[in-house]
């Protein structure tokens, strides 16, 4: 298998830009001719579906805000991290939203560039980075000794996608390196 972790997360990131997303519109607005592809024309206070790249780039013009179903925020950080702590004796993974990892990067990014712009802000970012830097780790720590033991399907389900890459490329890893390790030296004697 031996797939390049960085790539298949970057992979996935392509999948979740091009994936549609709803949006409503802020103002009236004429076809927009885009690259690839052309959107609009929008009338106010209606609701769209966009590929989610488009939709940013409706939102940073002003013509569109986005309506996600379930957006990340501080309380669902809180809600997250609360959550992984509390299991954090076991070895046990907690299911994560969906589209968990790339929407926190969005978010991150989103905060810090609030921060930028109004010093106030810096608070709610660094609070959310570390939030974001515990869950990461946890979960890491719970991938790594998963990778290293045989498991069953029930527990992976609870990875997400990128998630299961690493879970996977570790899985491997490890598995030739205990063959390996294990192996007689006088060479295969079975």
């Amino acid at each position: 298998m031996s797939v390049d972790p960085a790539k298949a997360i970057k992979d996935a990131d392509f999948v979740f830009e091009n994936a549609p997303v709803k949006i409503v519109a802020n103002r009236n607005s004429p076809a927009i001719d885009l690259p690839g592809t052309k959107v609009g024309p929008f009338q106010e206070g209606k609701e769209y579906e966009v590929k989610f790249w488009v939709a940013t780039e409706l939102k940073k013009a002003g013509i569109a805000r986005i309506r996600m179903d379930d957006p990340l925020d501080l309380m669902m950080l809180n809600k997250i991290h609360w959550k992984e702590a509390r299991v954090q004796a076991s070895q046990r993974l907690t299911s994560l939203p969906e589209e968990f990892y790339p929407k926190l990067r969005r978010f991150l990014e989103e905060l810090n560039d609030e921060a930028i712009k109004k010093p106030e802000k810096r608070a709610d970012y660094d609070k959310a980075k570390n939030l974001s830097d515990d869950i990461t780790r946890t979960r890491l720590k719970r991938i790594v000794s998963l990778a290293s033991s045989p498991q069953t399907r029930q527990i992976l389900g609870s990875l997400t996608k990128e998630e299961r890459i690493l879970y996977d490329y570790l899985h491997e890893t490890i598995s030739k390196w205990r063959t390996e390790i294990l192996k007689p030296q006088g060479g295969d004697k079975t």
